[in-house]
């Protein structure tokens, strides 16, 4: 082999390393990357996503009545107001008070009337509207197929009636911001459909001679908004069509095209969130749209496999090609085991984080881009202690950094209204963000006690800015984007946190996200002082700050407070059961299976608790985690999904496959959409994929602890298999291929001067076969080739 050698002790079938030219692992891009149907979608959880961070559509496939539900991301109810409660910074200091002399109902009773902002909800996400074509005497087909190929983004549909096969393409384009359908029949003149945009309220529809406009302002519905101002934001689309033959008349407000041989539709949307008139933008828009359909595919085509291609995944051999994606998850919940469906599970999340986040567009929500209805489950907003950030554990990891930057650009404007809040209800400099943000990044605590009164939103946040550094080692992006946020989010909490009467700082008042505890004395309460997670967040975003201070050799003597309050957070405990006590006192719960593992943050996403480093507290934390199942937790998709990435930092590789087959079997629906219990019905909420998917790389690779893991957690259904393009901390892209459950070749990208500490799977090991961990000294540019018996 090309290249220089760098073993020693010679190769006694462990492991070989070698500098090497350029070399892949030959993994094709998958057929296996398709989701598809034999039957249309009958309602929207069997629909099919398309999005370019931007512009989404819900396509349902009907061959007779096709819908698009359509999405852009800023089609928000409300307005950008000052919602701070006029009570709280009066309150503030009684409420502490009250919490440190044990008057718990007291204490709560006074928050929700004088900290909870004014008014109390957030507007909600709404959707754009509908896009319907009717096909008359497209009711009886035959042939039919619908589906998703990932490797395209294009949701396609085929079928024959009387005759005549009809084919239709849809894919929401980035390059040229516009949702492009395509119609095509195998006969001549045999294409023939009516169009209409409608929307369920506060919108009006027009025609003209190729166009339909949709004209409308996003108005929040509900018990929860009666009595306020009804205002939103103004929307303005609009749908041309571009027939090839036929004849395209207007009809009202719908457009009918007869005896076309094809056609091709645009459809643009604007708001007055980012222009000043969204009908000119619409136009101007438009006027851009010049070039022909294989021009816009292909430009789509190179801008979408750009990302997507970074990563391939193969799990196993076992691929039932001849059944679709539907009947495939049935026969898993059934109890079968399909482990290409779980590689395609991995995907579709990679899919849906690229469809859904792009740079100048909004983050992925509760729901990512697509939503059907004005008033949906929590206002399809950003609930920011625990779902948004896990809608970006895998942005890094899988190979997707720039879908970050939507959500950094969402922390800067927040950054705005989190210093105006920290300055007037906490007296603070810094800024601070509570349990969720909105459209303008809102700040206020909301909803009520229990989940409004946490603090700790913003920095939470900041800290993905710290880890997009890790992975990418930059220092312009340290010292221009995330230094200013991890500062800021800290400067916060240097002046807020409050002495407990033990020597220790802490966050007061504050929750442990949407828990309670119970008292010796039997009260139960959820405002706290010091509850653990505010202490593992703060820990994670004081270690942050001061390294990046550290890097950049600035503000000395701001880190040196930042050290020394760091010194004196409450230090992880062990609780009476020897789990990991989620509060500062060993409560009870009400609540034991409760659907939240806050007080595991340090275990993941943070690096605090580890096996090898911290043992007793690992232990600690799979008690809690064992506890908690076995009381009924990880009932939601999302929970299920935090599930599979506490068992793979915990190398319980049997445990995390099982977390992972059980989010597909109990929370996943037949578009392979996350799944929220909601009475007797399930919604829908992205951050389940996107963490699942994350928790599936965690098991392949790991490298929080200074060091990277190969295979930490590979279970033996995945007994064979391979990846390309997975991300580590420190600046390095990783290729893997494993059989019979052994690391067979791995080979390394290097993007950064860097030393990496390399961890070989269970049982194996490098060198002289004795040693588990290697130290790689490595170059940007350079490649290494692992090789292993």
């Amino acid at each position: 082999m090309p290249g220089k050698s760098h073993t020693s002790g010679g190769y006694n079938g462990s492991v070989m390393f070698v500098r090497i030219l350029p070399l892949l692992l030959a993994i094709p891009c998958l057929a296996q990357d398709v989701l598809w149907y034999r039957q249309p979608a009958r309602a929207w959880f069997e629909a099919l996503p398309v999005g370019n961070g931007r512009l989404g559509a819900m396509v349902f496939g009907g061959p007779a009545a096709e819908r698009l539900q359509l999405n852009e991301d800023s089609v928000w109810a409300g307005e950008k107001r000052d919602r701070i409660n006029p009570l709280a910074r009066q309150a503030l200091p009684e409420v502490r008070r009250l919490l440190a002399a044990g008057k718990l109902r007291e204490a709560e009773d006074l928050a929700d009337k004088a900290l909870i902002a004014a008014p109390r909800r957030m507007p909600p996400y709404q959707p754009l509207g509908d896009l319907h074509l009717r096909f008359p005497g497209h009711e009886s087909f035959q042939d039919y197929r619908r589906e998703l190929d990932l490797s395209a983004a294009i949701a396609r549909t085929t079928y024959r009636s009387a005759n005549v096969r009809y084919t239709r393409e849809v894919f929401s384009s980035a390059p040229d911001q516009a949702i492009i359908i395509r119609l095509t029949a195998s006969k001549p003149a045999s294409l023939r459909f009516i169009a209409s945009l409608t929307r369920e309220a506060d919108a009006k529809a027009s025609s003209s001679a190729d166009r339909i406009d949709l004209d409308g302002e996003a108005i929040a519905r509900g018990d929860h908004f009666q009595g306020e101002r009804p205002t939103g934001v103004r929307f303005h689309a609009v749908l041309k069509i571009f027939p090839e033959g036929g004849h395209l008349t207007a009809r009202g407000a719908e457009l009918q095209l007869e005896g076309a041989d094809a056609a091709t539709l645009v459809l643009v949307a604007a708001t007055a969130f980012r222009h000043p008139d969204p009908f000119e933008r619409c136009n101007l828009e438009l006027g851009w749209k010049k070039r022909d359909y294989s021009s816009m595919r292909a430009a789509h085509l190179a801008d979408y496999r750009r990302l997507y291609q970074r990563v391939v995944l193969r799990l196993g051999d076992t691929h039932p090609s001849d059944l679709p994606t539907d009947e495939r998850l049935e026969r898993v919940r059934q109890g079968a085991f399909d482990t290409a469906l779980e590689a395609l599970y991995f995907q579709y999340a990679r899919y849906l984080l690229i469809s859904s986040s792009r740079p100048g567009a909004m983050p992925a929500n509760l729901q990512g881009l697509w939503n059907e209805q004005l008033a949906p489950p929590w206002e399809s907003k950003y609930t920011i202690n625990i779902n948004t950030e896990m809608n970006y554990w895998p942005a890094e990891v899988l190979n997707l950094p720039e879908t970050h930057e939507a959500l950094f650009e969402l922390v800067d404007r927040a950054r705005e209204d989190g210093r105006h809040v920290a300055k007037v209800m906490y007296g603070a400099s810094g800024f601070v963000l509570h349990h969720n943000t909105d459209l303008w990044g809102d700040a206020v605590p909301i909803d009520g006690v229990r989940s409004g009164i946490w603090p700790t939103g913003g920095a939470w946040l900041s800290l993905h800015f710290w880890d997009h550094y890790a992975y990418d080692p930059d220092r312009d992006f340290l010292a221009r984007r995330a230094y200013p946020v991890l500062k800021e989010a800290a400067e916060f909490f240097l002046d807020t946190l409050v002495e407990d009467g033990k020597g220790h700082l802490v966050v007061s008042p504050s929750i442990s996200p949407e828990n309670r505890y119970r008292t010796k004395a039997g009260v139960v309460a959820s405002l706290c002082m010091g509850c653990s997670m505010d202490n593992e967040i703060l820990d994670a975003l004081f270690r942050g700050v001061s390294e990046a201070s550290r890097i950049l050799n600035l503000d000395a003597a701001f880190r040196d407070r930042v050290e020394n309050a760091r010194k004196r957070l409450i230090p992880p405990q062990i609780g009476k059961y020897g789990q990991l006590q989620e509060w500062a006192e060993d409560y009870d719960e009400p609540e034991p299976g409760h659907r939240h593992f806050s007080h595991l943050f340090a275990l993941y996403p943070g690096d605090r608790i580890t096996l090898r480093g911290t043992p007793a507290l690992a232990k600690a934390a799979r008690i809690s985690l064992e506890r908690r199942l076995a009381a009924g937790g990880g009932q939601t998709g999302w929970s299920q999904a935090w599930v599979v990435n506490f068992w793979a930092r915990l190398e319980e590789p049997e445990k995390a496959h099982q977390a992972v087959v059980t989010l597909l079997r109990r929370s996943t629906g037949p578009n392979l959409f996350d799944t929220h219990p909601a009475g007797k019905s399930s919604v829908f909420q992205i951050d389940g994929n996107f963490g699942g998917a994350a928790g599936m790389a965690e098991m392949l690779i790991q490298s929080h602890a200074g060091e990277v893991a190969l295979l930490p957690a590979l279970p033996a259904a995945w007994r064979d298999g391979e990846v390309k393009g997975l991300r580590v901390r420190g600046g390095m892209e990783v290729n893997m291929r494993w059989s019979e459950g052994r690391l067979r070749e791995a080979v390394l990208h290097p993007k950064a001067d860097t030393t990496f500490r390399l961890r070989a799977p269970k049982g194996q090991s490098f060198l002289d076969g004795r040693t588990p961990v290697y130290t790689l000294h490595a170059k940007p540019g350079s490649e290494w080739k692992l090789m292993l018996q």
